[in-house]
């Protein structure tokens, strides 16, 4: 089962099962948001080790991966401050939603969010979505539909929020990232630091 592709489907349905217990309206106020998130990030890493994708092998971590993740995660806080100025003036909903969602971070130390999100959230995230997702789909289905798939996959697990602006973010944060990997598969730790350090600027250091 290990590497099938029915493992690689039942991984992608335990995601969305986990995001939709952590954002869907019906389930979320039940649950410790940020617990279930740090519990969800070590099953994902979980179930990418038991698929038995290599992805350490390709993170090439040395300082110009850090710089370079520097500026990608840079470049996506820009594209998000531009896109919530012009969104909040073509969409009254857009604000509002954008509050709901930093409104999660109400009950957390920010140092305490900051360390989780970095350390543990972030790189969790992108081994699992690019280092093994979007791999595995790319071997199956070609680079580009692969790369299409899993941004697809990755923006669907945020569907059951019911927020369209989260949605829209992690869509475009899933095409940011997974195009990045779709030309550098061979720099993972690249996106490990981006995500890391975007996770925690657009949450906690200079949030939009």
């Amino acid at each position: 089962m290990k590497n099938s592709v029915v493992f690689l489907i039942v991984s992608i349905v335990i995601a969305a099962g986990l995001w939709t217990l952590m954002f869907c309206p019906a389930t979320a106020p039940y649950v410790n948001f940020w617990g279930t998130m740090c519990v969800s990030a070590v099953v994902l890493v979980t179930l990418t080790l038991f698929a038995e994708v290599k992805w350490w092998q390709d993170l090439g971590l040395c300082w110009k991966t850090f710089w370079t993740g520097l500026g990608l995660a840079g470049l996506l806080w820009g594209i998000f401050w531009i896109g919530d100025k012009v969104s909040s003036l073509l969409l009254d909903f857009a604000r509002p939603q954008v509050e709901m969602i930093y409104g999660i971070r109400s009950d957390i130390n920010p140092v305490l969010l900051s360390l989780l999100l970095v350390l543990l959230i972030g790189p969790a995230e992108e081994i699992f979505w690019r280092g093994y997702i979007q791999r595995a789909l790319s071997d199956r289905i070609g680079k580009n539909l692969g790369f299409a798939v899993a941004v697809l996959a990755y923006a669907g697990v945020h569907v059951p929020s019911c927020n369209f602006m989260l949605v829209m973010a992690a869509l475009t944060a899933g095409i940011v990232w997974g195009l990045f990997y779709r030309f550098f598969p061979d720099k993972l730790g690249v996106l490990v630091v981006s995500h890391a350090l975007w996770d925690a600027a657009v949450f906690v250091w200079f949030p939009i």
